[in-house]
């Protein structure tokens, strides 16, 4: 008993013994094999595909990421460093101006160089103008002499305090450091002549001068000092970094957009091809790509085009194959069986009877032979070519025709020269164009054969005076199963001889011409491209 799965979705596996019983023993060997019932199976869950098109874009985006963050980071510290660079300019030049008025500046009171340190400091300010991110100030240690208070020294004409040896002079200083006496006792009390500090107005770098008194005279030492802000120069390189990261922002979304459309763009023929392969079938080889480009892809499209054509070739001959086995060996089989099963016990009747199954089998025999060898002609090497002397060849097989019938033979041409060829398939053409000269011409009468070369094509030649095929005729005499007519003798062919000839000729890139009319007989030719070798040489016809 059978069992359909479907009957019982939820069926488990059933498997009925060799005895022929479930449960049996080693009785009676069962004449099936094992049966196994199985329920539906569950399917398999399928991998998550992530779409090549977004992963080209990812790895784009990725990729312009880093490149970018790269080129920020390293804007930043060039930045950075040259606008350090750039105080440290500023510092090193007012000091180097200090110094050189210090060593050949004179009192403009006396004429003469100076004798103390209050006077040096106040009289280089006076003559200084200052950015507006600098600060120049001086301080002498015991404060300021009674004069340098008359003349206000400090900034705006504002006395310093009695305690105090600040001297300023020049515009308003975004944070007057000297007025803060936090700021002014960590710059002088820093045991390092230049360092930086933090004040309201932001970071300040700064650089100090130790002044002493001219050699030989006495009174108080001071300090000059330089301060530089560079909250204006750290706003100006945020500014600018702010400007390039917006830019390679906008730069990486239109990046990624562009890598999305082209990539899309570029993968178009791939989604074709899978879909494509998804959508063919064994019964439907016909859906193509349409190829625009001239990239790899178009290239890989293109390809796949030529592997469905060879597909569908391949899927068509055997289709073909079997269709034309089915329908012509439908008829021998039947007359075989027929007679198989009418035979009587007379021996006489019995020997008819074998020879007819005979001449049938013999006949299936041969169908299966010229199909096999048309589904061979498919193949590539179905044609194997080599350099062949076509004198030689033309003399072989008129050597090989002869015995096929009494007819009067003619070789009429020969060739001169070399070609490259399959001389077996070719002869087996020639052979073959020469038995349905035979068949379908009468006893005695001319049978030509004959080679040439025309141009850059060989041309060999087999005519009869037979009956002869009519117009209409004449494509249809190379299809399969085709005949063309009727022997002298009445019997028809299996209609293969010359769908083997075209096979033949097509698999050397030729083509098999006819002319023929009813009552002047046929002529054959093979048209073949001679493909001359390298140095080879090809004869003239020979009338």
């Amino acid at each position: 008993m059978t069992t359909d799965p479907d009957e019982s979705p939820d069926s488990t596996t059933v498997r009925i013994p060799p005895g022929g019983r479930p449960g049996g023993g080693s009785g009676a060997t069962s004449l099936f094999p094992t049966m196994v019932i199985r329920g539906p199976q569950p399917e398999l869950p399928q991998r998550r595909r992530i779409p090549a098109r977004l992963l080209i874009m990812v790895w784009l985006v990725l990729l312009m990421t880093a490149v970018l963050v790269l080129v920020n980071v390293v804007t930043w510290s060039a930045l950075t460093t040259r606008g350090e660079e750039r105080v440290d300019r500023a510092l090193s030049q007012e000091t180097a101006e200090f110094e050189e008025f210090a060593s050949v500046g004179v009192d403009p009171r006396t004429g003469e160089p100076f004798t103390d340190v209050s006077s040096l400091i106040r009289v280089y300010l006076e003559r200084q103008y200052p950015d507006d991110s600098e600060i120049l100030f001086g301080w002498v240690d015991e404060g300021v002499d009674e004069s340098s208070r008359q003349r206000g020294g400090a900034s705006g004409g504002e006395a310093p305090p009695a305690d105090s040896g600040r001297l300023r002079h020049g515009q308003e200083p975004p944070h007057d450091l000297s007025a803060d006496p936090e700021a002014v006792g960590e710059i002088l009390d820093s045991p390092d002549a230049r360092g930086s500090l933090d004040t309201p107005a932001g970071p300040v770098r700064w650089e100090k001068v130790r002044v002493l008194p001219p050699d030989g005279r006495d009174g108080p030492a001071g300090w000059f000092v330089i301060g530089y802000f560079t909250a204006e120069e750290q706003d100006t390189i945020a500014s600018t970094m702010g400007t390039i990261a917006l830019v390679s922002g906008l730069g990486l979304l239109a990046a990624a957009t562009a890598a999305w459309w082209v990539a899309g763009r570029i993968l178009a023929p791939v989604r074709l091809v899978r879909q494509t392969a998804a959508a063919i079938g064994e019964e439907d080889l016909t859906q193509r790509i349409e190829v625009s480009g001239r990239d790899d892809i178009a290239a890989l499209a293109e390809q796949f085009n030529s592997m469905l054509d060879r597909l569908e070739g391949a899927f068509t001959a055997q289709r073909r194959f079997v269709d034309d086995a089915g329908h012509e060996l439908r008829t021998p089989i039947t007359i075989v069986r027929g007679h198989l099963e009418l035979m009587g016990d007379d021996p006489e009747e019995r020997r008819e009877v074998v020879r007819l199954v005979t001449d049938e089998l013999d006949r299936m025999g041969r169908i299966v032979e010229d199909l096999l060898l048309l589904a061979k002609a498919q193949q590539p090497d179905f044609v194997r070519p080599e350099p062949v002397s076509l004198a030689e060849l033309t003399s072989d097989i008129d050597a090989k025709v002869r015995p096929l019938g009494d007819r009067s033979w003619r070789l009429e041409a020969v060739a001169d020269g070399t070609a490259r060829l399959d001389p077996q398939r070719v002869t087996q053409a020639m052979v073959q164009l020469a038995a349905n000269a035979v068949r379908y011409s009468p006893a005695g009468s001319t049978v030509r054969i004959g080679s040439a070369l025309v141009g850059s094509d060989v041309r060999l030649w087999v005519a009869d005076q037979g009956s002869g095929i009519p117009a209409e005729d004449h494509g249809r005499v190379f299809e399969r199963f085709s005949r063309g007519g009727r022997t002298e003798r009445g019997e028809g062919g299996a209609g293969l001889g010359l769908a083997i000839v075209r096979a033949i000729a097509e698999a050397h890139h030729g083509r098999v011409d006819l002319r023929s009319a009813p009552g002047q007989g046929s002529t054959f030719t093979l048209v073949l491209p001679a493909d001359r070798p390298a140095g080879g040489t090809i004869g003239r016809e020979q009338a």
